[in-house]
């Protein structure tokens, strides 16, 4: 990867100085078990970005001003533990920075270290994981840092509220709330409202791409028929910065093909206008919560 700015973004609005937003990409896929490629996904976020125009018609504002750092992205690959150690680390430091630190992946895997370290940070937290899968079980082919176990250490460790789910293993039942998870078969009118009232005040949210429905976003390792839609999430997102301190995000399992570059622009698009909400919405005041 040889990007120097987000985006295109002029050099005055990407120096780690003056930035208040961090980007960190993890080109990582070591574990994942059918298509690979997520490894090239920051690399395809990063040159689909480039191609995007950067006023968003809905907050009626251009975030990339706030400044965007792109970090040197983490590489290490020797291992699943030691990858997982590196990105804990990076974004441990960004953060005692009182940067606004965000990732992108590479497969799941990465969010075990970036949630370790928010969970550190920020008291009280509550994961928020859109995705397919529950990527719940403790251990997977001889690893805890494997892309199936995401958000096991999550569940025992933070409030996770889990929407999209729709492919789990058996064994991952006993490690579920199933009071706290949306099922993609089972969204109701109010899903959202309730999913929102689950949420502690402070909230990291990790996207896996295959959340979406493969009609609008195939290039992801494993697309599960039957997910998200592009408004709802939007919607979504949107309540949840609006009524919780989003405190970072990460997003993950770009799988990119060369034939098909919607996905990557679908991944663009969701990132910035993810920032856009944030500094829209980033005056949270707990006694609105109910409002």
């Amino acid at each position: 990867m040889n990007k120097k700015n987000y985006a295109g973004i002029p050099d005055k609005y990407s120096r780690i100085d003056d930035a208040k937003v961090v980007l960190i990409p993890v080109p990582y896929d070591g574990t994942s078990t059918w298509q690979k490629g997520s490894d090239k996904g920051p690399e395809a976020f990063l040159e689909a970005s480039e191609n995007m125009e950067l006023y968003d018609i809905e907050t009626r504002s251009e975030v990339y001003k706030k400044g965007i750092y792109l970090a040197p992205p983490v590489s290490e690959n020797s291992s699943p533990e030691k990858m997982v150690e590196a990105v804990y680390k990076t974004t441990k430091n960004y953060i005692t920075q009182e940067k606004f630190v965000t990732l992108f992946g590479g497969e799941h895997s990465i969010s075990i270290g970036s949630i370790k370290a928010f969970s550190e940070s920020f008291p009280d937290l509550t994961v928020v994981q859109l995705d397919a899968h529950a990527d719940l079980r403790p251990e997977y082919e001889g690893s805890s840092c494997n892309h199936a176990c995401a958000v096991h250490e999550a569940s025992k460790m933070t409030n996770l509220v889990q929407v999209g789910i729709r492919s789990m293993d058996v064994s991952e039942v006993e490690h579920m709330d199933e009071n706290q998870v949306y099922f993609a078969h089972d969204l109701y009118e109010d899903w959202q409202d309730d999913a929102i009232g689950q949420m502690t005040p402070n909230v990291f949210i990790t996207i896996d791409l295959d959340a979406f429905d493969p009609s609008i976003l195939p290039s992801t390792g494993t697309p599960e028929p039957g997910g998200l839609f592009w408004y709802e999430t939007l919607e979504f997102l949107k309540m949840m910065f609006k009524k919780k301190n989003v405190v970072g995000f990460d997003i993950v399992e770009l799988c990119p093909n060369k034939n098909e570059r919607s996905s990557d622009f679908l991944a663009a698009k969701l990132y910035y206008k993810m920032l856009s909400y944030k500094f829209k919405y980033q005056n949270y005041n707990e006694e609105d919560e109910d409002e």
